[in-house]
């Protein structure tokens, strides 16, 4: 096989392995289990705050099924710290409100790694509202 040729398969099946490997990651029901400990999720709808890569509509459609109509929002006292957020008097952090249904937040969980990466606390975002957040375990910080 010529040099050309192996460059131009690898060029195609790129995109195919970088897929395969976001669904083995962040989708697929064999890389993650819900700890035991975890209570189930209430039936009907949820708020939540997002201020990462749930941000993007691609990335939403691809973890729940669809991009929403999210609601510009701000978490005021926090501060972003990397992957976190730190409570921090005076700061605040812009993001997204998302809201979704019971089997959506189950989706979200999974790609959050809820339990093992990730804990759900509830804020009060500026606008009054209540809505989940995703903050990082200290185990993993």
């Amino acid at each position: 096989m010529s040099f050309r040729r192996l460059a131009l398969s690898s060029l195609c099946l790129t995109p195919f392995a970088l897929a395969g490997w976001f669904w083995l990651t962040w989708l697929s029901p064999w890389t993650y289990e819900r700890p035991d400990a975890l209570p189930d999720v209430a039936s009907g709808q949820h708020q939540l705050f997002v201020y990462g890569t749930l941000r993007h509509a691609p990335i939403r459609w691809l973890v729940y099924g669809r991009a929403g109509d999210p609601e510009t929002v701000t978490l005021p006292g926090y501060r972003r710290e990397g992957l976190d957020l730190e409570p921090a008097e005076g700061n605040s952090v812009p993001g997204l409100l998302l809201t979704v249904d019971a089997e959506e937040l189950e989706r979200l969980d999974r790609y959050e790694r809820l339990g093992i990466r990730y804990y759900r606390q509830e804020v009060t975002l500026s606008s009054g509202q209540q809505a989940w957040v995703y903050r990082r375990l200290d185990s993993v910080r």
